[in-house]
């Protein structure tokens, strides 16, 4: 009886070798492919920027743009009913994002996440019979939500005006409101002349990526801030690092940068002459 060996083509086996090799980077790649949407879906719907920049990136290259609110005034005009009110040299100015002219035809709005923001205006030298002043702060529809009669400084300066943190006055989420600031000329008691800027605000939710961000930020919170678009709440936090430290070259510097980067770069050089509310 002959034994009969069998043996194996080896083309068999090396075609074989290379189907199973190719099957497994088929299997990979299709494993690649499934999971690349979701990692695009994540960076698309994701609501903040998840890099705060350092002390390298500069502030005046971000942009606030408009919101779609209605019309405002980030320039003072006067409303004159007679001549008491004088000229000035250097226009009352809101600190806010725009194109700032002294028409109300465009739209001046800013983002905050607080309940109880703080509102800035560059006052400019006034003469020494005007001093009386007030801030009005509505609901989208007008109606008076807060008031508040103010002595003005005698420097011209840069002022913040905060609401008082108190539930009635608290911004919901997601509404718009506006606010006066008005300098009225001569006679207190005469409230028909004065000079004024409008401007709006809009609260928005505090998400947690932002809410880790301002966890994270050791420099300022206005970095955070500033990258989301949250206008209000960066310049108040700068505003009270400008105050708290007045000789830090990195501060002054963050300061002209943000107001560079809303066309506001006059007053970058102006002092914080006053804060009211609860900011004292």
């Amino acid at each position: 009886m002959k034994l009969v060996i069998y043996k194996p083509k080896i083309d068999t086996f090396v075609v074989s070798a290379k189907a199973l090799q190719r099957l497994l980077q088929s299997i990979i790649l299709l494993i690649l492919l499934a999971s690349y949407p979701a990692q695009v879906d994540a960076q698309v719907t994701q609501p903040v920027k998840k890099a705060v920049p350092n002390t390298q990136n500069r502030l005046d290259q971000l942009k606030f743009p408009r919101n779609g609110a209605p019309i405002g005034r980030r320039q003072g005009g006067a409303r004159r009913t007679g001549t008491q009110c004088p000229d000035l040299k250097t226009p009352m100015t809101a600190l806010v994002p725009g194109e700032g002219t002294s028409d109300e035809s465009i739209s001046f709005s800013a983002f905050t996440v607080s309940e109880f923001p703080t509102f800035w205006v560059y006052v400019p030298q006034l003469p020494s019979n005007v001093r009386s002043g007030e801030f009005v702060f509505q609901d989208e529809k007008g109606n008076d939500v807060y008031r508040m009669p103010l002595t003005l400084p005698e420097k011209s300066g840069v002022i913040g005006i905060s609401l008082p943190p108190s539930p009635q006055y608290a911004l919901k989420t997601d509404n718009k409101y506006q606010w006066y600031f008005k300098v009225y000329c001569g006679d207190p008691q005469n409230t028909s002349e004065y000079f004024y800027v409008k401007s709006w605000v809009q609260r928005v939710a505090l998400t947690s990526q932002l809410e880790s961000q301002l966890k994270a930020a050791k420099s300022g919170e206005y970095f955070a801030y500033a990258v989301n678009q949250i206008w209000q709440d960066a310049l108040t936090n700068l505003a009270d690092m400008r105050r708290i430290n007045s000789g830090s070259r990195v501060v002054a510097q963050d300061w002209n940068d943000l107001l560079t980067a809303v066309g506001l770069s006059e007053f970058a050089s102006a002092p914080i002459v006053g804060r009211y509310g609860s900011g004292g």
